[in-house]
């Protein structure tokens, strides 16, 4: 129960407006729709001045008008994307009174910012963040001791940006202005650092991840798919990649406790255009994964002076357990087909029969997302070091095909099947450059297998993603993403699973 977590306290020093504007511009990191902040204290310690600095960087708007609501009451501002009511209720009586201001329907939905919180009596909810600042004679004027202290649901996140403000400082980043850059489909998030110097950095917030229900041998999802648990995997890997020469992110910091590293800014140069991909940037992309899949690479790797990552392997579990987000989430809530346990028994036991020789197979690092939205073009360097790779804290031991078809079957992107065929012939050829006895046929099965496993799960991803997590920007990529399907499917490795399809799903084969 939130109301059972132990509060997370800071304490803090503030000299002056400015740095209780900083500090409004720290809290805002951590606040959202339907969270109460409580401003409490001595008269005329800041509390409204740490609230209109709090409101005009939420509104993004350093000049907006933020009046005192002592005599309204209420005041209640439009943001970006939910709405900031502000109270004073210093002349209220009685909770009652509350229902009279219409105080439930302002605060739907919105952040609410409460000076006097004590008048709200048992209305106070358990899920808060508390912020009382204080006057201290004995030091100047404009000096103020203020106490943050998170309750329930914002403890967790009051801790994290504890840890977030620790690492900054430590690592000379403290004075650097943070801006947030759109996070992905996990639950990850990023800023980009810029200093007045202009040096810039990106903080990665990648928190643990929580145990899921238990879906199968008494495990949850992400550790019978092999999914990175926490961040080590990302720091173990980015510095295997570097010292393999290939452009992934240097770390500058980190704390991996919390899920917190401070890494090397690749900047926002895409691989794409508006119209697609750029072949250039494709051919460079592919070469870095013919580099890495001729190499002879280590599956234990260290973290730091005192641990090692064993990378596991893509494993028949981890399999079988992505291609049957089909069945349960694509299945019923885009085809609205429901399926049979019979037909869904069928359905894995014949996935199970083709993994058998991706399996039993030579295997490389699968970096598991090595695709357009996270690939980044390095201008300044030369050859393959151009690829900038940030993505790949779920590496596996599996197929080479894999990420090959992550790139040239972008589900995101449609890849042309022109320049998909151009793209392996350019693969192929490199391959056998650095191995003569390379199989390309059997690299082709293993393309499509590997192709329509990753087109199976992606389409249960999204589907799992609008109807679960209430993002239905993914829906849009399921046409793109049945068309690579349809196409894997032709190859003769896959005639069962074809007919399978044909007759359960049969939008997914094509014409």
């Amino acid at each position: 129960m939130a109301g059972q977590t132990e509060p997370v306290v800071w304490h803090m020093d503030l000299a002056g407006e400015s740095e209780t504007a900083a500090l409004a511009g720290e809290i805002v990191e951590i606040i959202g729709a339907n969270d109460v902040v409580t401003l409490s204290g001595d008269l005329g310690a800041g509390k409204s001045t740490f609230a209109r600095a709090l409101v005009r960087r939420i509104v993004g708007d350093d000049d907006m008008e933020v009046p005192s609501p002592t005599f309204t009451l209420m005041q209640i501002y439009e943001g970006p994307k939910f709405p900031i009511v502000h109270a004073d209720l210093y002349r209220i009586k009685s909770p009652g009174e509350l229902t009279e201001l219409g105080w439930d329907e302002a605060a739907e939905d919105a952040l609410v910012l409460v000076e006097w919180p004590d008048r709200l009596g048992d209305a106070v909810t358990p899920d808060r963040l508390d912020i009382a600042f204080y006057v201290d004679p004995e030091r100047p004027l404009d000096f103020r001791k203020v106490i943050v202290t998170g309750h329930g649901a914002l403890a967790e996140r009051l801790q994290r940006a504890n840890a977030i403000r620790n690492l900054l400082q430590v690592a000379d980043w403290s004075k650097a202005k943070r801006t947030f850059m759109l996070g992905d489909a996990s639950t990850r998030a990023y800023e980009r650092l810029v200093k007045e110097d202009g040096s810039r950095a990106i903080l990665m917030i990648s928190p643990p991840r929580p145990d899921g229900p238990p879906v199968r041998f008494g495990k949850p999802y992400s550790a019978i798919a092999r999914l990175a648990e926490d961040i080590v995997p990302f720091i173990a890997m980015a510095r295997a990649l570097r010292e393999q020469g290939f452009s992934a992110p240097q770390i500058y910091a980190s704390d991996m406790e919390n899920g917190l590293a401070i890494l090397e800014d690749f900047g926002s140069e895409p691989v794409i255009d508006v119209t697609g991909p750029i072949p250039d940037r494709y051919l460079e992309a592919v070469r870095a994964l013919a580099k890495l899949h001729t190499s002879d690479l280590p599956r234990e790797i260290p973290v730091d002076d005192s641990r090692t990552y064993r990378i596991p392997p893509y494993d028949m579990d981890a399999l079988l357990i992505e291609i049957e987000l089909l069945t349960e989430w694509y299945a019923p809530h885009v085809a609205k087909v429901n399926l049979a346990s019979g037909a869904k028994a069928t359905f894995s036991n014949l996935w199970r029969s083709v993994f058998h020789e991706i399996v039993n197979a030579p295997s490389t690092w699968t970096l598991r997302d090595y695709h357009s939205p996270n690939l980044i073009w390095l201008d300044g360097r030369v050859g393959i070091e151009r690829v900038g790779m940030i993505d790949f804290q779920d590496c596996v031991l599996g197929s080479p095909a894999y990420d090959v078809a992550s790139l040239l079957q972008d589900a995101r992107m449609t890849v042309p099947d022109d320049l998909e065929l151009k793209l392996l012939s350019q693969y192929a050829r490199a391959r056998k450059e650095a191995a003569p006895a390379f199989d390309m046929g059997g690299f082709v099965r293993a393309y499509a297998i590997m192709g329509a496993q990753r087109a199976t799960k992606i389409l249960g991803i999204f589907a799992r993603l609008d109807k679960r997590d209430g993002k239905p920007q993914y829906l849009a990529h399921i046409p793109r993403i049945e068309h690579y399907l349809a196409k894997g499917l032709k190859h003769p490795a896959l005639a069962d699973l074809k007919n399978w399809y044909k007759t359960h799903l049969p939008n997914l084969v094509g014409e």
